[in-house]
């Protein structure tokens, strides 16, 4: 690859030319190693390839960026600031070696309103869907702070965590997902392909049928005669549940239907705690202030319930009261929570506390989930061999009875 540099010697000379090197960093490297600070560098063009049609069917595979993406490039900026990389010659270096392409435009938008001019910070708050405000945040503050590298290792952690959490709970939620599907498959199929079989059997002897045999009889005719109606008042339904979960009022249905459900409630319990509070505390101990650190705890809270309570301590805050004065109200976080809280407010050492409380959650999350999914398989497998029992017993009685009848 050939790079366009521009460099300052140690007299304090402004330089420029070209030079070739494996990527941006090693070209970085080589021009540091020569005693120069590197000012830009940028990849010249005919590096790339041309966008043929194999590269669109890439694009359209590779999907979104996400915040995997977003924790890599996180980590390699963090790697190449310490190295003592200029930010523009990082962020092109990341840039050439992300394989989204996708990703990697947004790194090149990064790049060029860095070189325009802009924070850092700024630039990717033009991305607020890779870039939430605790990123935008932290990075603000470390920028005024000077302590660039070492706060996007503690943003890197922080997502690297959330990615984890997120992956252990839908986790949980994937194998009863299974089992439910299987048991409507198995369901459907006994009575609409296995039922109809035993019509003619059954046939002239409704008076000695059990009323399950005659329930699912009713059941099977009424599938097998009308399902287009059926599979459309399917859809329908789950579309409107879609439609219905995506407003304001469903999303708090949800949301509180959560934190209810007696197997799945401590989980989510201490999903939105943990969450809630390592937001605030890595907030806290980056320097950003109170306010602003309330408000982006309740956005990235994940649950309306909670996003509540952190706008009524926001509101509180404000008034002048003390943190714990709206807590201590509310039984979304336990009293212990409350009073742990109280005492890092009054000792100073809020970040701290903060940071151990969520700690803590968050291994009690895992053990939640743990819990549950031991607790939902049994149910899921219960259920399952209840309903498939259920249909086999009102298909094999009334044979046994009409057997005797004959003997």
């Amino acid at each position: 690859m050939n790079y366009r540099y521009q460099v300052r010697n140690s007299a304090g000379q402004v330089q420029s030319g070209t030079l070739s090197a494996d990527s941006a960093s090693g070209a970085a490297a080589a021009l540091r190693a020569q005693g120069l600070h590197v000012m830009s560098l940028s990849m010249l063009a005919g590096n790339d390839g041309g966008g043929g049609l194999g590269e669109k069917l890439r694009d359209l595979n590779a999907g979104k960026p996400n915040q995997r993406h977003v924790l890599d490039f996180t980590t390699q900026l963090a790697v190449m600031i310490r190295a003592g990389i200029n930010l523009r010659a990082a962020l092109d270096g990341i840039a050439e070696q992300t394989q989204h392409r996708g990703f990697q435009k947004v790194i090149q938008q990064l790049k060029n309103d860095v070189e325009g001019g802009k924070q850092f910070s700024e630039a990717i708050a033009k991305h607020p869907k890779l870039f939430n405000p605790l990123y935008i945040n932290m990075v603000r503050a470390s920028e005024m702070s000077g302590s660039f590298a070492k706060m996007l290792d503690r943003i890197a952690a922080y997502i690297g965590q959330q990615i984890e959490t997120k992956k252990m709970v839908v986790g949980a939620a994937i194998y009863p997902a299974i089992i439910g599907t299987l048991a409507i498959a198995v369901t459907v199929f006994l009575l609409t392909f296995v039922l109809p079989k035993f019509y003619a059997v059954f046939q002239g002897k409704e008076d000695i049928l059990p009323w399950a045999t005659k329930f699912l009889m009713t059941l099977s005719k009424t599938m097998v005669a009308y399902w287009y109606f059926i599979v459309g008042g399917v859809v329908v339904l789950a579309g409107g549940a879609y439609a219905f979960a995506r407003t304001e009022l469903g999303g708090f249905w949800i949301d509180r239907l959560k934190l209810a459900i007696p197997v799945m409630r401590a989980m989510f319990r201490s999903l939105y705690i943990s969450r809630s509070l390592q937001t605030m505390g890595q907030l806290i101990n980056a320097g950003v202030p109170m306010l602003d650190t309330l408000a982006i705890t309740g956005d990235i809270s994940g649950n309306q319930l909670f996003r509540g309570l952190w706008r009524r301590v926001y509101t509180s805050v404000k008034q002048g009261k003390k943190i714990t004065a709206a807590l201590q109200k509310d039984t979304l976080l336990p009293r212990a929570v409350a009073q742990m809280i109280a005492a890092g407010e009054e000792s100073g050492k809020l970040g701290e506390v903060l940071d151990e409380i969520s700690v803590f959650y968050a291994k009690t999350l895992r053990e939640n989930i743990k819990a549950v999914t031991s607790m939902i398989e049994p149910i899921m497998i219960l259920v399952m061999g209840t309903i498939v029992g259920f249909i086999a017993m009102a298909i094999i009685l009334p044979i046994f009875k009409m057997s005797q009848v004959v003997k």
